[in-house]
């Protein structure tokens, strides 16, 4: 907790409240800002996980194709005795196969980025904290001369003094 800006027992003036809540509001916004920031990242960061999934699919097909269709085609037509061509169809569907796999691992994680949302929630917390604020109605007590709160029935209560904290 912290004292209050003045001797022991005193209460802060009106100005000083209007400087420290908006201080705390400017830290809220920056803080806010922040969080989106970060949120954003880490979407971008799923986004190109998403995009180097893709490109790493098109790069296995392309690589692997020669060779694995080769030797792929000559272990079926050793394994089964069918035609070479149907051998080499077979080693190009297996191909497909592994890059259709890949493909769908990038369509995930693209998913993941698109529906993160990240800098949206952020943006919705402060239109909330707005709207909140928006609403605050002062207190319905008064202060009197002497430094005692009267409440809204007149009965005299106790001041207190308030720290920020």
């Amino acid at each position: 907790m912290s004292a209050p800006d003045g001797p022991v027992g005193t209460e802060r003036s009106l100005g000083q409240l209007v400087s420290t809540a908006t201080s705390e509001m400017s830290a809220l916004v920056h803080d806010e800002i922040a969080l989106a920031k970060a949120q954003l990242r880490q979407d971008v960061k799923r986004g190109a996980i998403g995009g180097a999934a893709f490109i790493a699919a098109v790069t296995v097909l392309i690589f692997s194709l020669p060779m694995l269709s080769f030797a792929l085609a000559y272990g079926i037509r050793t394994w089964s005795g069918w035609n070479m061509a149907i051998c080499f169809v077979l080693s190009f569907a297996a191909n497909v196969l592994v890059a259709g796999l890949l493909a769908l691992i990038g369509v995930i994680f693209a998913k993941k980025a698109k529906k993160g949302r990240g800098p949206q929630k952020a943006a919705a917390s402060a239109k909330e904290t707005a709207a909140v604020l928006g609403n605050v109605k002062p207190h319905p007590r008064a202060v009197s001369p002497v430094g005692a709160v009267v409440d809204r029935v007149g009965e005299k209560a106790p001041a207190v003094a308030r720290s920020s904290s």
